[in-house]
């Protein structure tokens, strides 16, 4: 971050800090400047450049800058309800809009501040870091959950190096949270593949990217983050849709999706019995293009990936270990996979790199393929950043340099052409292959597949920290006790 973007963000978050002591949380602060960059940028670019604002003046950011109390917080409202009307992007940004600043007196100050920066006069890098710099600092306040859909910078770039989007392309994330791996995917094209011809750039800023989002704040900060790296900038479609990805097929199809599912693993509803006592339902996704019907959300968006995906459309997604080795429904998505779809790269991360404690994930890579009698798989390769690694998000957070081994092992250029690092000589070797017959015969045709020798099963010396610990035995706990509950409530039923 440049000197100038961490000045920015210190001032804005600063005064976060006086209004938290009135209750306004870190998600609801980076909501409401959401709204107000918004209409000040909005501003800037009809005064400077003679763009035609999609806001209407009745509530432009000429219409809140002379207001002051009352009427400064009636007026804001009525605003912010009236803007989140209509279709295209900025519905998107103000859909169910609320004033969340109850004091107008900090509502005022915090209008004041923004007005005294010429955001449009901001180079487009700083004004996106000075927002994703406020995103992190949300993410980081986990006590509110908002790390839940902020995935580590470090690994969507990795993940980015090695699909190496190209000009043209369509890419898709279903579960978008505010935007990470498509504004990456974006970059990536605009930074290799320069100089881009006029319709290359239309298609990039326009038509490349589809997200799908279903919590209404996360898709603000979405498209706000989208629309400060010039996507969608021009007003018109919102590249983001607020809904649910999984309940039905969207109708169109894409040459690349990355993603990074929600964490929870069972999709269920909560409600109250007759007799007063909480009870929770599993809710079963049931869709004709799946191959298999289950509640696990995370083989449940595995599913949708592939029947997304154009032929030979390729996709990268994290998944946790569950998806890797459980059994019924997971054993079926993953033969399925195997067979259909050219399953080529799994990539096992340590833990201590998410928000969300002692989550133990991968990232899949594979590619759908036309149908045929033989399989599509032939060798898995798998890079274990996990065993004998240890991250935290403070003293020893993840960064890209971490991850250049398995971009190279990975070799994006022509991954036809790899080279195991593991040999019976060397067994502490990151990089090894499987062939297709040894995957189907492991048990439930189980991923979950390690070879180096863990160090800290040998000599407590080599302990992960306390905090390693404490998470991962928590993350095993919830998890089993999720389990156990969903067990439970069917046989009561």
């Amino acid at each position: 971050m440049t000197t100038e973007s961490a000045t920015i963000v210190k001032r804005l978050w600063n005064y976060c800090n006086v209004l938290r002591d009135d209750g306004v949380s870190y998600g609801d602060y980076v909501e409401q400047l959401t709204y107000l960059l918004f209409l000040k940028m909005a501003e800037e670019k009809e005064q400077q450049f003679g763009q035609d604002s999609a806001i209407p003046d009745a509530y432009s950011w000429a219409s809140l800058k002379p207001l002051e109390g009352a009427e400064l917080e009636a007026h804001y409202r009525d605003a912010l309800r009236e803007l989140g009307h209509g279709a295209g992007l900025i519905p998107v940004i103000f859909r169910k809009a609320q004033n969340r600043i109850q004091d107008p007196a900090k509502l005022r100050r915090l209008i004041k501040m923004i007005d005294e920066e010429t955001w449009t006069g901001l180079d487009l890098d700083v004004k996106a870091t000075v927002y994703e710099g406020l995103l992190e600092k949300n993410a980081q306040d986990t006590k509110s959950g908002a790390g839940q859909y902020f995935t580590p910078r470090a690994l969507i770039e990795a993940i980015v190096d090695a699909v190496a989007p190209r000009p043209g392309r369509t890419i898709c994330d279903p579960a978008a949270g505010t935007g990470g791996f498509l504004i990456a995917a974006h970059d990536y094209v605009a930074d290799h593949h320069s100089p881009l011809d006029r319709d290359e750039w239309h298609h990039l800023d326009h038509e490349a990217l589809h997200g799908w989002e279903i919590v209404d704040n996360t898709a603000r900060l979405c498209v706000m983050n989208l629309y400060l790296h010039g996507i969608g900038a021009n007003g018109g479609e919102s590249p983001i849709h607020v809904d649910d990805a999984l309940a039905s097929h969207p109708g169109e199809y894409f040459d690349m999706v990355l993603t990074n599912p929600p964490f929870g693993k069972w999709s269920s509803v909560t409600y109250i019995t007759e007799e007063g006592e909480l009870r929770r339902e599993a809710q079963t996704v049931v869709r004709d293009d799946f191959w298999t019907s289950t509640s696990n959300k995370q083989l449940n968006f595995l599913q949708h990936v592939y029947t997304i995906l154009e032929m030979h459309g390729r996709a990268a997604v994290v998944v946790p270990d569950n998806v890797l080795f459980e059994g019924g429904s997971g054993e079926t998505v993953r033969r399925k996979l195997l067979r259909t779809c050219d399953v080529h790269t799994l990539l096992r991360l340590p833990t201590g790199i998410f928000y969300a404690q002692g989550v133990k994930a991968n990232v899949l890579f594979f590619d759908r393929k036309p149908a045929r009698e033989e399989p599509w798989t032939k060798r898995l390769w798998i890079y274990d950043l996990r065993t004998n690694e240890h991250f935290t998000l403070k003293r020893h957070p993840l960064t890209r340099e971490d991850l250049d081994g398995f971009v190279a092992c990975y070799n994006p250029d022509n991954r036809h052409q790899r080279e195991e690092t593991w040999s019976e000589e060397n067994s502490d070797g990151r990089w090894r292959a499987y062939d297709y017959e040894e995957l189907v015969a492991r048990d439930k045709a189980n991923l979950d597949i390690f070879w180096i020798r863990d160090e800290s099963l040998e000599e407590t010396a080599n302990l992960p920290e306390p905090e390693v610990l404490a998470a991962d035995i928590v993350e095993d706990l919830e998890s089993a006790l999720e389990q156990f509950r969903l067990i439970a409530e069917d046989l009561s039923d």
